[in-house]
């Protein structure tokens, strides 16, 4: 693994706790796990807003013989990684290497150019500067990791444990990752993708004309609204609601009334609220069965998997 300045320790973290702990209790023959290095382009490297500085640790050359190099992550992913960093990463790309990134990772393997016609996924947060800086990277934001071939990203830090599992998983089967799942306390696989962690701000809303209209609609979810009460409460015809709507905000009003609707399903399962049936017609989702078919395509969870996750209080049942 390489670390530059400015990496962050929880990546680091990671790496060091999947790949470079002995594990006798795994059963693997003598030197059958794995040879785990840190290298950087300094003799000392100050770590994420100089937390610590990190010394005596490989220099580049170690690259050189990795089967499996891991990018270091870029905290400002705006800055330019260190070029003899970049360097290392073609070479080992150059020679077939296994390429692996965690969280903002992915934009060290893009500046390096190995990441071109390649499908790849990085923190949520990043996703659209990722996209304008490297459109030929065939991004995919809604997930917590993707393979492509001998690259391997993962989104944001915490799912660098789903990869590196994953990782285990190909190297050494499912019931070895298992086995050091089970030592994590992590689990050996998540549902859903990084969509259900994605902020759901309020979107601007350059002309005033819808906004009091979107106020109105969010008090009154739990109602038959639909787009001819939206376009009357506005005082437009739904053509032109609908033109409004694609312009300011993107999308159409009946998409925006589903998203805020699956917004405060999420909301009212955070908060604790026992019954679907409760959440579905509270939310305007009507009935249980169209709250898990949204709330899937929204968030990539179910219901019940959601409140398991986020749920402040209560079970699901």
């Amino acid at each position: 693994m390489i670390v530059d300045e400015g990496s962050n320790p929880f990546e680091l973290g990671v790496a060091t706790e999947l790949f470079g702990l002995r594990r006798p209790e795994l059963g693997l023959p003598a030197h059958g796990w794995y040879d785990f290095t840190l290298a950087a382009a300094a003799p000392t490297v100050r770590m994420h807003n100089g937390m610590f500085t990190l010394s005596g640790v490989a220099d580049l050359g170690a690259v050189d013989s990795a089967d499996t190099l891991i990018a270091p992550n870029r905290p400002d992913p705006l800055s330019t990684p260190t070029p003899a960093v970049l360097d290392a990463v073609r070479g080992a790309a150059g020679r077939g290497a296994r390429l692996v990134s965690f969280c903002t990772g992915a934009f060290t393997l893009a500046a390096a150019g190995v990441l071109d016609g390649r499908r790849a996924t990085t923190h949520w947060r990043w996703a659209g500067t990722f996209a304008e800086r490297y459109p030929d990277v065939l991004l995919q934001p809604d997930v917590l990791f993707v393979t492509d071939g001998d690259i391997h990203t993962a989104a944001g830090s915490a799912a660098a444990l789903d990869l590196g599992l994953q990782l285990i998983r190909v190297d050494h089967g499912a019931e070895i990752a298992n086995a050091v799942s089970r030592r994590l306390v992590f689990a050996a696989h998540r549902d859903g993708g990084q969509r259900q962690f994605v902020e759901r701000p309020v979107p601007a809303v350059p002309d005033t004309s819808l906004g009091g209209v979107l106020a109105w609609a969010q008090e009154r979810l739990d109602q038959p609204l639909g787009v001819a009460d939206l376009a009357h409460r506005a005082s437009v015809s739904p053509a032109t609601l609908h033109r409004r709507f694609q312009e300011q905000l993107g999308t159409t009003p009946l998409a925006w009334l589903t998203s805020e609707r699956v917004a405060l399903a999420c909301r009212l399962i955070e908060r604790g609220e026992p019954g679907l049936d409760r959440v579905a017609r509270l939310s305007g989702l009507g009935t249980t069965a169209n709250l898990r078919v949204r709330m899937r395509r929204e968030t990539g969870l179910s219901p019940s998997a959601y409140r398991c996750r986020f749920a402040t209080q209560g079970t699901a049942p």
